[in-house]
């Protein structure tokens, strides 16, 4: 780059981005994100299905499609300065691997890679090219995760004893599709899926895990891939979280149950920035966003039951997915940190694996 007025890494020309895919995450959270950022511009999309080209230069006029990411390769850093991986699992390293090796700073949509190992080869190789490699968890900017940190950081709750975290969903019939997959090199199922998410969350408020128990079942009949699945983590520090993902819960139980020693956190109800943007709604720059109402709220207290009106109301922080993008814009820019490394997802992977292992041979998988 020459640092010139016409560099794409100046301030005063967007990076360039090529997103590599455009189902279901493609559509409905990378590109908007991508859009709603004052430092990118969605540059180019790659997807061999023309229902969803033609999707694509509806939504994003200008953008241009290629069928394939080779496509992409071919034309390399002198076109985009990021390419975001938003394919199917099972494609994941392959194409993360095929754009570093190009010279292209690559986000990947978790889950990285199918296991830890293969994550960190991947962060080897962007080290070794002197690139970014950025994993997409942006279940960190969800409104109840975001509330929590702030209450931890305060100190509000004492000494954390146990952390209960649940993605749970009500979806008796199987919807289809590669997620839903039994087949190993798909990398589908619950634990890998909402799995990817609770886990790194639980990493980040409470350090490195130290053992590792699960169970995890296939409920729904003609499922091939498990859709509820329990983990049990120790960490380093003495926290003892409790994860919970299904797509078979009848009722649903709190997002989060926090315990510590003075005081306990109880959240109900999933951050509102996914059903927006599955609504079309879009983050504009300066505009409210992921704000949820007063009566979601968590609450705060001791000795007696939120739903019988226990506890303060604690007013829930905004949701932030635009920030993922905007502090991948100011890595690349040289402005600030990686958000989310690829040695961050290793070492959530390494529980993923555990918990396969604990699940499969009925043990508590050591670290």
């Amino acid at each position: 780059m020459t640092g010139t007025d016409t560099d794409p890494r100046t301030p005063s020309a967007p990076l360039r981005v090529g997103l590599v895919g455009y189902g279901l995450a493609g559509s409905v959270f990378h590109a908007p994100l991508i859009a709603a950022s004052e430092d990118l511009v969605l540059a180019a999309v790659t997807t061999g299905n023309p229902e969803r080209a033609a999707e694509a230069r509806a939504a994003h006029p200008g953008v241009r499609v290629a069928a394939s990411p080779e496509e992409l390769w071919a034309q390399g850093a002198d076109a985009l300065d990021l390419i975001v991986v938003a394919s199917p699992n099972k494609t994941h390293v392959a194409v993360a691997t095929a754009a570093l090796e190009a010279g292209l700073p690559v986000v990947v949509d978790k889950p990285l890679a199918g296991t830890a190992a293969e994550a960190r080869d991947l962060a080897a190789l962007a080290e070794e090219r002197g690139l970014l490699l950025s994993v997409f968890q942006n279940r960190r900017w969800d409104n109840d995760f975001l509330t929590l940190r702030s209450l931890l950081d305060e100190d509000a709750l004492g000494e954390v004893q146990r952390f209960e975290s649940r993605f749970e969903r009500w979806r008796p019939q199987l919807k289809g599709g590669w997620r839903e997959s039994g087949a190993p090199e798909e990398i589908g199922g619950l634990l890998y899926d909402l799995g990817s998410h609770v886990v790194d969350q639980a990493l980040v408020l409470f350090g490195p895990a130290v053992s590792v128990y699960a169970e995890s079942d296939v409920r729904r009949p003609g499922a091939a891939a498990d859709d509820d699945t329990f983990l049990a983590i120790t960490h380093a520090g003495g926290v003892r979280s409790h994860l919970y993902v299904s797509a078979t819960t009848a009722q649903l139980g709190p997002r989060f149950r926090v315990l510590g020693q003075r005081a306990g956190f109880v959240k109900y109800g999933l951050d509102p920035q996914e059903a927006a943007l599955r609504e079309g709604l879009r983050p504009v720059p300066g505009a409210v966003w992921g704000v949820e109402p007063e009566e979601l709220w968590g609450r705060l207290g001791s000795g007696e039951s939120p739903a019988t009106g226990g506890g303060t109301p604690v007013p829930s922080l905004p949701g932030a997915y635009p920030a993922y993008y905007a502090a991948v814009a100011a890595a690349l820019r040289g402005t600030g940190e990686n958000p989310v490394t690829a040695h961050e997802a290793a070492a959530a992977l390494d529980v993923l694996e555990a918990a396969k292992r604990s699940a499969r041979e009925g043990v508590t998988v050591k670290l």
